[in-house]
């Protein structure tokens, strides 16, 4: 195959099963392409850009592409192709969910541990949610702060609360706090941090990529299913692993090592992230699509009047 005529940005997998977006995600959300260096993903971003255009330098070869690609969606926003901050990249994701989530569930017992690490947690989540965000639609300073503080507030009202209330419940109700606090902060945080795209809706396609206008059913159905993913993705390690935890704790050898709890946590919730990052990613496709008979009246009466019955479905970016 002449490599000048390689189409670097056709899938890899085939995109329209789970299994093919699992490898692909597999692919990218691997977490040792956090460690590397910007230069190296600058480098990346030269090959696949010289690819596109056409120009592959010599001695290139098809897995050196290939590779490049993966850094280069690892580290590159799909809609800008600016560099991403590297907390918020889903390569980062085990490393930190599995830090921040280990913790919250080893220190859930007292009131003001449990306010810190939700802090933290939202913390963390507010960036991932601003950097996986659908760039077409800027959000301005004053409404990532709205954001961040009403998501936070969220999580701490229900973790304190649900904390105070199940003093007296089985521990094991009391283990499950804090995933409880997390799913509900995702369903403010997600769509407060991409608030805009739901006010003012986001860029639709054709499936050639023409830009047809912008619809907020979109959004909010973009949106919906990243909330989902998101939820997804913490749930087997939050529900599962405390009652793991629960059972291993009655063993005497654990309860001489109670200094080693937190650290073993973290681990496991890292083994648990490993596949449910990735996992959680391919639910849905990322380039999202929607029938235009559910679009508003408006775009779709824009669509019909332009296109007649050749186009029957829009495609956008619902981000991660």
């Amino acid at each position: 195959m002449a490599l000048s005529s390689f189409d670097i940005d056709a899938p890899r997998w085939d995109q329209s099963t789970f299994m093919g977006r699992l490898k692909h995600f597999f692919n990218i959300t691997d977490c040792r392409t956090a460690l590397l260096p910007d230069s190296r993903l600058d480098e990346a971003k030269a090959l696949v850009e010289s690819c596109r255009a056409g120009s592959v330098p010599p001695g290139t070869t098809v897995e050196q592409l290939y590779y490049a690609k993966k850094l280069y969606d690892s580290a590159f926003h799909p809609d800008t192709g600016d560099r991403m901050n590297l907390i918020g990249r889903m390569s980062f994701q085990v490393p930190g969910g599995m830090a921040i989530t280990g913790f919250m569930l080893q220190f859930y017992r007292t009131v003001p541990a449990v306010v810190f690490w939700q802090w933290v947690n939202q913390s963390f989540n507010a960036l991932v949610n601003y950097t996986n965000r659908n760039a077409a639609s800027p959000i301005t300073p004053k409404q990532i702060g709205i954001a961040y503080v009403t998501a936070t507030s969220t999580a701490l009202a229900t973790a304190v609360g649900l904390n105070l209330y199940t003093k007296k419940a089985p521990p094991l109700v009391a283990r499950w706090v804090p995933f409880v606090a997390v799913a509900a902060a995702n369903c403010v945080n997600i769509p407060m941090m991409r608030q805009q795209e739901i006010l003012n809706g986001i860029a639709v396609t054709d499936e050639n990529g023409n830009k047809l206008g912008h619809s907020k059913k979109a959004a909010v159905k973009g949106i919906a299913q990243v909330v989902i993913s998101r939820v997804t993705m913490a749930a087997p390690g939050m529900i599962v692993l405390p009652i793991i935890m629960q059972r291993l704790e009655k063993y005497k050898f654990m309860q001489r090592i109670t200094f080693l709890h937190g650290p073993i946590q973290v681990m496991l919730v890292g083994g648990f992230l490993i596949f449910m990052v990735p996992a959680a990613c391919s639910l849905f496709p990322q380039r999202c699509s929607m029938a235009v008979s559910k679009l508003e009246p408006e775009l779709r009466d824009s669509i019909m009047s332009q296109y007649g019955d050749s186009v029957r479905h829009v495609y956008f970016n619902k981000g991660l």
